[in-house]
C-alpha cells in the first residue's frame, strides 16, 4: 500500500505509464545511451484518487544496487 505524499491518502496503484503513439512504454536504465543494457525494469504507477498525484517508482531496486 502506497500513501500519497501530498495528503497521505491510500493511492490507486497498478496503473502503468503509456507513450501515446508507441506501444513500446517505458524501461528504466542505468546506463544512459544504451538500449538494451543497464535495464532496471519498468516503472509502476500509482494513482492518488483524493488530490491527482503520480507516484511512478520501481518495485525491484536490487538492481540499482553494485
Amino acid at each position: 500500500m502506497r500513501k500519497c505524499i501530498r495528503c497521505g491518502t491510500q493511492m490507486q496503484e497498478g496503473c502503468t505509464v503509456k507513450v501515446e503513439g508507441a506501444g513500446y512504454g517505458v524501461v528504466l536504465s542505468t546506463q544512459e545511451g544504451k538500449i538494451f543494457s543497464g535495464r532496471i525494469g519498468r516503472p509502476k504507477v500509482a494513482v492518488c484518487p483524493a488530490c491527482g498525484e503520480v507516484s511512478i517508482y520501481l518495485e525491484d531496486v536490487s538492481k540499482l544496487i553494485n
